[in-house]
């Protein structure tokens, strides 16, 4: 039985996938594997300092340690795969025996885009869904043996928690799910029609429901017109919707969040009126982004190195690399912008892309015919 991809896909695309891919990977080990060692080596005395049991290490750890970083610079890898294979191509005259044949170089860019895009399909599936729940035990793992303390506290916390109603905390403690004084108004066409206090508010975490709460020494003071209702009490179960993840930000939090409930707790941060967004939305259009990247990137690794020069492929290897590094500091530095400077976030994802395409659309058209 004939295969069906071989109508689809020549000799030629599959020795240029099958390069391309193996490269990756190729660079990929490779660096991560250095990586490894340096970090373990800086982080050595503090695994030890805080008896960072073995199993943790390698399974909590640099399990979740090596997919997260792969994926984060995985444009970089493209890059260094594109400009290593294909200037091995170009050295040993295989570009030119290719374009000699009657290949255009349009024809030439159609294996490096499929393998582009396989990458870039892996790398968004695995940073939207699959990378978030590693995150999350990696990010566990160094709040405990690291040193890297989370957040877990919050003070002067205000919040619409649903049309019209306000709820406030003064202080609130991650640990114990615990808040003291807090205060839940409700207004109707702007004026208050109920306010209830509470010296404390415990959030119910083994409860069948989300957003159940317990409210300690409370009062509730309902207003009529000119009538007031006074109720107290020693507790009271009541539902709120705020929950935990609302309260404490910690860095790094929306990196454990997977796509959707990225979407659904930006969505739901914006009705409340919260500020405290931006992060999460530069992080779920970044993930998007990085996929296009892989795109752009092999275009221009493709075009730069294609042709035979004298010196090999260090010269292209240098450019490309340098390419690379400014692509990743253009979006830290964008994204900087729009946390600190108000910057749309789609914009700070995507305004490495676009500078980028216009480098891509240069060297392609410079590349040999």
């Amino acid at each position: 039985m004939k295969n069906p991809l071989g109508k689809l896909l020549t000799r030629l695309d599959r020795y240029i996938i099958g390069k391309f891919i193996g490269t990756y990977i190729y660079s990929i080990v490779l660096i991560i594997s250095i990586s490894i060692v340096f970090d373990f080596n800086e982080n050595m005395a503090k695994f030890a300092t805080y008896h960072a049991p073995w199993r943790a290490i390698i399974f909590d750890y640099y399990a979740n340690f090596v997919p997260y970083f792969a994926n984060l610079f995985s444009p970089l890898f493209v890059f260094i795969a594109v400009i290593f294979f294909t200037s091995k191509l170009a050295g040993n005259s295989e570009i030119i025996a290719m374009l000699a044949c009657g290949t255009s170089f349009r024809r030439l860019m159609r294996p490096y885009m499929l393998s582009a895009a396989l990458i870039a399909a892996l790398n968004f599936y695995l940073g939207a869904y699959i990378i978030p729940h590693g995150n999350v035990v990696r990010q566990n793992f160094e709040t405990l043996y690291k040193n890297k303390k989370k957040n877990t506290s919050a003070s002067n916390v205000q919040l619409q928690v649903g049309p019209g109603i306000i709820a406030y905390l003064q202080q609130y403690d991650n640990n114990t799910k615990r808040g003291y004084g807090f205060s839940l108004d409700k207004f109707e066409n702007k004026k208050l029609v109920s306010h209830m206090t509470a010296n404390v508010a415990q959030y119910d975490t083994i409860a069948d429901e989300r957003y159940h709460w317990k409210l300690i020494n409370y009062k509730i003071r309902t207003l009529k017109g000119l009538r007031e209702k006074i109720e107290t009490g020693q507790e009271l179960d009541t539902l709120i919707m705020m929950e935990p993840m609302d309260l404490v930000f910690s860095k790094g939090q929306q990196e454990t969040f997977t796509s959707p409930e990225l979407k659904r707790y930006i969505s739901k941060q914006q009705e409340r009126g919260s500020v405290n967004v931006v992060q999460y939305e530069v992080e779920y259009h970044k993930r998007i982004a990085t996929s296009f990247a892989s795109f752009i990137l092999t275009v221009i690794g493709a075009s730069l190195s294609s042709r035979k020069r004298k010196g090999g492929m260090g010269l292209y290897l240098g450019i490309g690399l340098a390419l690379s590094f400014t692509y990743i500091l253009l979006q830290t530095i964008s994204a900087t912008f729009a946390i600190n400077a108000g910057w749309p976030a789609w914009l700070a994802a995507w305004l490495p892309n676009i500078i980028y395409v216009f480098i891509a659309y240069f060297c392609y058209r410079q590349a040999p015919n």
